[in-house]
């Protein structure tokens, strides 16, 4: 597939199209508050780290976005249990502190429905590490959400993170195992990576389930299973994520 791939520094003119790309989010990944607080702001504040695929009509077919952060800053040094919604919080955090940063972290790959399975999202992480490397970082990390992990949403992350084909070592699930073609290790979980937590009308409004039972709901496309409490007439979910680190 013809492709032109840019930062939304150098293709400004695409950022409203690259917002309102379709894409293929569950609804209510869409109400985990850090992505509502930050997500804009990395396409306002940070167009040299987003990234827009246009196809050759112009389309936009693709977009990624990464931030950088200060991994190494005292009181961090490891890769947070905290995850996608940890690390953004460190960015816009070093970003008003002043701090420099030293490492890049990927935050969201999205692929337009209709342009999926034909290695778009492999084209946008390269394109990603490329930057990094060429404004002078050595790494790139990236929380992962396991592509195939929603079919399994009962299989902890600690063994479906680490599952690998018996074919070639590589892992099993097909996102994954893109990061690690093209570099990356697989380092840990992270645990609590995105928390969306609602009243049972909203989860009732964003997945179109009753919620009227108390425990584990199972919510098509979500990795694990969702935390009903009737009684207290809200429900949360807590994501796990795979960090991934791509050395440059």
């Amino acid at each position: 597939m013809e492709l032109t791939v840019g930062t939304l520094a150098e293709r400004p003119e695409l950022a409203v199209d690259m917002w309102g790309m379709e894409d293929t989010w569950p609804a209510f990944i869409g109400h985990d508050q850090c992505a509502a607080t930050y997500l804009r702001r990395i396409w306002e504040e940070l167009p040299e780290y987003a990234f827009v695929a246009t196809d050759r009509e112009g389309a936009v077919v693709a977009k990624a976005y990464s931030v950088p952060f200060a991994l190494h800053r005292e009181g961090r040094g490891a890769l947070p249990d905290g995850g996608w919604d940890q690390v953004l919080q460190w960015a816009f955090a070093d970003r008003a502190a002043g701090v420099e940063p030293d490492t890049v972290s990927a935050i969201e790959i999205a692929v337009a429905p209709a342009c999926q399975g034909r290695g778009l999202s492999g084209r946008m992480l390269a394109a990603m590490r490329e930057n990094a490397r060429a404004r002078g970082f050595g790494e790139v990390v990236a929380p992962v959400r396991p592509s195939a992990k929603h079919l399994e949403p009962g299989t902890p992350m600690s063994e479906y993170a680490f599952r690998t084909r018996e074919s070639d070592g590589l892992p099993h699930d097909p996102w994954l195992r893109v990061h690690v073609r093209a570099g990356g290790v697989v380092e840990r979980v992270a645990p609590a990576s995105m928390v969306v937590a609602g009243s049972l009308d909203q989860w009732r409004e964003w997945t179109g389930l009753p919620f009227d039972k108390e425990g584990p709901v199972t919510v098509p496309a979500a990795l694990v299973p969702v935390r009903c409490e009737p009684e207290h007439d809200y429900a949360v979910y807590v994501e796990p994520n795979v960090w991934v680190r791509h050395a440059l």
